[in-house]
């Protein structure tokens, strides 16, 4: 068995979770996992501006505190915290003065490749790499492994194939420890973090961050270091599991994972068992992180308190829009309904207006854009305030996919005495092709008797997030009763009904009926991501919390089971 702690889900998570793994109990490897879409985007401008720069400072800070202790207790770390330059993260590291192996993958750096590879002139572009380099790293006796742009998985991947000699065609096993990564990954959200039934977990202070304990055909044991808090259930790692995929077949590069084959078990307290998972040949290309600045963004958010909500939005943006004396490239306006009629505090009987303009040039969506705001605020609407007083405009990101076939990127690992090791790509590919379980069929289903008016999550569990501009919903229940009532339930009709926001937007739905779950993939309802902000939850992380608050007719059988 391999027993593989998390201490990091995204950068910025908790400072002392490293110290907090490595004293709490056994580890054979820590990972920690700080990149995402906006986090490159970050590293990229950070680089940018100082070439020194580029990679995860907090996990130095980790380090220069825990290195000597993981040394001392025999604990090897691995990290993509080397975001847009592992290189420097690595030199970095050595000028601790610690007696640590430290070796760094590249390879996924395409930035300067780009328009060769025809993928546009973007700020940066990094292909998400397998985890066989960081699994040589170990091999070769590195103490520490840094990456750039991996897979989130291949950090857990990477340790199981080096301690168990896993090869290239082992698919199944390679696609259990790739379940078991998808679920360690976000950290704390595999302990109830984020959880939607997160009144059952009695505590809920500090969760505590996952271990995955795996075994050598690549099943595994979620749980976590004792006295910690939070809790592990199945309903709280099916939660994770659904996290950001896109249908039953999750592509990586080194395996395709059938999400439809995993079986999940409660082993214990605290202790879930995943199983079952079988794996196919991975596809043909490699995904690649594309970012780029798309101009600059400002956001002013007005407070229209009482009477005639309706009428003093419509002066105030007529207003703003006749003083604007060179129009930004897009404005957009959003009122927030969030006033009650004859409110007890003046803050319950207001509502929000945010106007956003963004622009290639900075003086178009800044400079002139706030002045025209702040001129009109003593002739405008009766009780007129501002949120914040509007500023200077800020640079925003763009993020977009791209692919490559597997070969494309030179996949390396530099070891700790500088001799450098090339990672071969797959020796077999597959195509993907969609996978979904359909509804189950109608004449099989048991008459559920009467229902009643209620909220979907009164039954349901939800986890949301993004991928681009994309937003995705994964939805859980626990009884085979509900899944069937459930599955029935989501069609696309009925989710645009539900979010009237996805309203023309394409959609994809999954079935997992092993596991319980369907998965909602909405292309576009984030616009360009994250960090062009095209609503008010840019991330789409509250998104699964409106749909569990919609009302549905739920049968009486299942409300009787809560």
């Amino acid at each position: 068995m391999l027993r593989i702690g998390n201490c990091s889900g995204f950068y910025g998570d908790r400072l002392s979770a490293m110290r907090e793994m490595l004293e709490g109990g056994d580890l054979d490897v820590l990972t920690g996992d700080y990149l995402a879409e906006l986090t490159m985007l970050i590293l990229a401008r950070d680089r940018a501006g100082d070439p020194a720069t580029g990679y995860a400072r907090t996990f130095l800070t980790q380090l220069r505190d825990c290195l000597d202790l993981a040394l001392e207790k025999g604990v090897r770390i691995v990290a993509n915290a080397g975001g847009v330059n592992p290189e420097g993260l690595a030199a970095a590291i050595r000028q601790l003065g610690l007696p640590a192996k430290i070796a760094w993958v590249r390879g996924d750096d395409l930035t300067a490749r780009a328009a060769e590879l025809e993928l546009g002139t973007p700020l940066a572009a990094h292909a998400y790499l397998g985890a066989f380099g960081i699994a040589r790293a170990l091999e070769r006796g590195a103490d520490v492994v840094v990456t750039g742009r991996v897979t989130d998985a291949s950090l857990v991947i990477g340790p199981a194939i080096a301690h168990f000699g896993w090869a290239r065609r082992d698919y199944d096993r390679l696609a259990g420890a790739t379940v078991a990564g998808h679920v360690l990954e976000c950290g704390t959200q595999a302990t109830g973090g984020n959880y939607a039934f997160f009144t059952e977990i009695d505590d809920m202070l500090y969760p505590g961050f996952p271990i995955a304990e795996i075994d050598a055909d690549g099943s595994s044991v979620i749980t976590k270091h004792p006295g910690t808090g939070g809790a592990v259930t199945v309903g709280t790692v099916t939660a994770q599991l659904v996290y950001e995929v896109q249908d039953a077949r999750y592509a990586g590069p080194d395996v395709t994972t059938r999400l439809d084959t995993v079986s999940l078990a409660q082993d214990g307290p605290d202790r879930v068992r995943l199983s079952g998972v079988r794996g196919e040949a991975p596809p043909p290309d490699l995904k690649v992180s594309l970012t780029s600045l798309g101009g600059f963004r400002n956001e002013m958010t007005v407070v229209l308190t009482g009477l005639d909500i309706e009428a003093k939005a419509a002066v105030f943006r007529r207003q703003l829009e006749a003083a604007l004396p060179v129009r930004p490239a897009s404005v957009t306006w959003a009122l927030s309904r969030v006033d009650a009629p004859d409110a007890p505090t003046q803050q319950q009987a207001s509502a929000l207006l945010t106007v956003v303009a963004r622009d290639p040039e900075e003086r178009k969506a800044g400079r002139l854009f706030a002045n025209a705001a702040v001129e009109v605020a003593l002739g405008s609407y009766p009780g007129f305030f501002s949120t914040t007083p509007p500023g200077r405009a800020h640079p925003y990101g763009v993020f977009t996919a791209g692919f490559v076939p597997q070969a494309t990127a030179p996949h390396e690992v530099v070891h700790d005495d500088g001799t450098v090791e090339s990672i071969t790509p797959p020796p077999e590919t597959r195509t993907l092709e969609p996978l979904s379980a359909p509804p189950p069929d109608e004449s099989e289903m048991s008459d559920p008797g009467g229902t009643r008016r209620a909220p979907l999550g009164t039954v349901v569990g939800a986890r949301s997030g993004d991928k681009g501009g994309d937003a995705n919903i994964g939805l859980w229940v626990r009884s085979t009763e509900a899944y069937t009532w459930l599955s029935q339930l989501i069609s696309e009709e009925r989710v645009r009904e539900m979010l009237p926001e996805t309203a023309g937007l394409p959609m994809r739905i999954t079935r997992l009926p092993n596991i319980g779950a369907i998965n909602i993939v909405v292309d576009g309802l984030l616009g360009a991501g994250v960090a062009y902000h095209n609503r008010f939850d840019p991330q789409a992380k509250g998104l699964g919390e409106w749909l569990r608050s919609r009302l549905v007719d739920i049968p009486e059988s299942l409300l009787e089971e809560m």
